[in-house]
């Protein structure tokens, strides 16, 4: 598959990057002038591994001709922008469509390409608080906590993005036709708190910190040890938590299904939390079922004993970066070198001398 990115933030590389690890063929297309300042060599960024990278000037008609013959070779493409500004430069997907009907237009934008707020700026804060998703995120008694750009920009955007260009793809071995997306962060954030809408609706979930999942309960939340680092415990389920305590020495803790008594039990978790480092406590659980697990750092992610195992990093261009997830078992990897330029587009339907005229103008780079 052949994928057109026009260049962007965050979720639209993110949903190309998604595309090129299982083996999509992407070019991203980036301004003249980002290009002139990089020289032959892109920025080494995650995102745009396995890519190829060209500069195009889409204020240009000679730029925008040359897009549009790139289009009729595509499966493919990702507009990043607000809405109607691919349409006035003439490459929306009418335009692309009268050239390539088979083309799958994905549109990756905040608000979507109506309603009140489709025409303004945004980022991922604002998305997910549209959404519903940042009223949840916090500790009882304090001011919601945006999980840095993970809930909007990447996961409610171009990983839905990447899943709704997988979708249209598959659609159009049935029709013979491409579709338009309309991926919207503040839609995909919402999507991912479908479970959670049925459970506050219902009186199940109350007030942000005070329940069983977003650190209102002292069975799951982290603990600071004696070194200044934390733990993980996710120990839900009784046999879990029996395994817990068990092996913390501290079975004679209340009941934990009385919540008058979970700021008891916090306490005494904390306590003896606090009483170990990381490592030792980390031999203490070892190989068990208790749940309770290091929070680890990126760095130390990488050299996690489990994750070396599953091969779950890997190292390209000096950075250490995820492997392309999720597996499918017995296909190879594709190229995860960073990504180079393109200079030769024939395959992209642009000649070596089309291309020649069209870089001494200035509008191909």
């Amino acid at each position: 598959m052949r994928v057109l990115e026009l260049a962007g933030l965050a979720p639209g590389p993110f949903a190309g990057m998604m595309l090129a690890d299982h083996g999509a063929e992407v070019l991203r297309v980036d301004r003249v002038s980002t290009v002139a300042r990089s020289g032959d060599r892109p920025r080494p960024d995650v995102m745009d591994r396995g890519k190829r990278t060209i500069g195009l000037d889409l204020k240009s008609p000679d730029g925008v001709a040359a897009f549009k013959r790139m289009a009729a070779t595509a499966d493919v493409v990702i507009d990043v922008f607000r809405p109607g500004v691919a349409e006035r430069l003439g490459i929306g997907p009418a335009d692309l469509h009268a050239v390539n009907e088979r083309l799958v237009y994905g549109r990756m934008t905040g608000w979507g390409q109506d309603g009140p707020l489709a025409p303004t700026a945004g980022h991922d804060i604002g998305y997910i608080a549209i959404a519903g998703a940042l009223s949840m995120l916090g500790r009882e008694g304090d001011k919601p906590t945006p999980p840095i750009n993970i809930l909007g920009d990447f996961a409610g955007g171009g990983l839905m993005l990447a899943y709704g260009v997988v979708l249209a793809l598959f659609e159009r071995e049935r029709t013979g036709r491409g579709k338009v997306i309309d991926a919207a962060m503040v839609d995909g954030a919402a999507s991912l708190f479908a479970m959670f809408y049925h459970t506050a609706q219902s009186g199940l979930w109350g007030p942000r910190g005070t329940n069983l999942l977003d650190t209102g309960a002292p069975m799951y939340d982290t603990y600071e040890t004696a070194d200044g680092r934390y733990l993980a415990v996710g120990a839900l389920e009784p046999a879990f938590w029996n395994e817990m305590v068990s092996r913390m020495g501290l079975t004679d803790l209340p009941d934990r299904n009385d919540r008058a008594n979970w700021p008891q039990i916090r306490e005494r978790l904390a306590t003896a939390f606090r009483s170990r480092t990381r490592a030792e406590w980390e031999a203490v659980f070892e190989g068990s079922d208790a749940c309770v697990t290091p929070v680890l750092d990126m760095g130390e992610a990488s050299r996690h004993p489990h994750n070396l195992a599953r091969g779950s990093f890997v190292e390209v261009g000096g950075v250490t970066q995820p492997a392309p997830a999720p597996r499918l078992l017995g296909s190879g990897r594709s190229d995860l070198a960073q990504a180079t330029r393109l200079h030769d587009l024939t395959s992209w339907g642009l000649s070596g001398e089309h291309a020649k005229a069209l870089r001494a103008a200035g509008v191909l780079a």
